[in-house]
């Protein structure tokens, strides 16, 4: 086995691992999805705009919730996944809410467009803590660019890469922002939805992609960049001093001076048709 296909089969096996617990538990609140109640962050949806009646390709999707909240608001959408037990969990929970209509494919996203057999979508998008499981973001972008639609876009919404160099306690500076393309190896047991949970495949392999890295990449695969946002929220309260502020966000406190903690991109395919 070559290391990359040891990087994901040890990243697969965890978050197969991990679906149970995270539909089951707390975090995700899957009884008040259902219901009702929405996932996805206020930018995003103003960013990505309105989606009534149009294709939306949903990669890294989990088990989905994001993407059937894009459904819900009118989009036609595909949600692609490498972890057979997120994909059949998104299909349950599409049945759930009503949401028959919504396709869920088992794929690694770097063979998406075979997987695809070849669609185009009006949106593209990849949502928070995708990037970072994935070795090649050069090879990424180009597969990601040629599922999208002349005229349609990509967009990226994403855990700014800046705040990886911090420790957990404080904001002292503990690692490089930059890397030369080998994995940071983790072991932790449970999960950032359940860190008490019981668990047994806890070794994974993640890369840090500085911004710069993401957006060079996304404009060689021939997008054209359309805006750049960071935010100075995140939706965990990764540091203790974090405080909670507003729908599910946590700022450091105020009047202390700010750092990014989110990102979010758009770029657009030109339609030359």
């Amino acid at each position: 086995m070559s290391g990359r296909d040891e990087w994901f089969e040890a990243n697969r096996a965890n978050w197969d691992e991990r679906i149970p617990i995270h539909t089951s538990g707390d975090f995700y609140d899957v009884e008040g999805f259902v219901a009702g109640d929405g996932r996805l962050r206020p930018f995003e949806i103003e960013e990505v705009g309105d989606v009534s009646g149009k294709s939306l390709l949903h990669l890294q999707c989990h088990f989905g919730m994001d993407t059937l909240d894009w459904a819900r608001r009118g989009a036609k959408v595909v949600g692609l996944d490498f972890s057979a037990p997120a994909v059949e969990a998104a299909r349950r929970l599409a049945k759930d809410i009503g949401e028959v209509k919504a396709e869920f494919v088992e794929s690694n996203v770097y063979e998406a467009r075979e997987a695809l057999g070849g669609r185009t979508f009006d949106v593209v998008y990849t949502g928070l803590g995708a990037l970072n499981w994935l070795p090649d973001i050069e090879r990424w972008s180009e597969v990601a660019a040629s599922l999208v639609e002349p005229g349609g876009f990509l967009y990226i919404s994403e855990f700014h890469p800046f705040t990886s160099v911090f420790g957990d306690d404080d904001l002292a500076v503990e690692h490089g922002y930059f890397h030369d393309g080998q994995p940071m190896v983790w072991g932790e047991p449970g999960t950032y939805a359940d860190f008490e949970a019981e668990t047994v495949h806890n070794k994974t392999y993640e890369w840090n992609h500085f911004l710069g890295e993401v957006v060079s990449a996304v404009i060689s695969s021939g997008l054209a960049l359309e805006l750049l946002h960071e935010h100075d929220y995140t939706l965990f309260p990764r540091w203790p001093f974090l405080e909670k502020s507003g729908f599910d966000t946590y700022r450091l406190p105020e009047g202390t001076p700010k750092v990014p903690l989110m990102y979010s991109m758009r770029a657009r395919r030109p339609d030359v048709r």
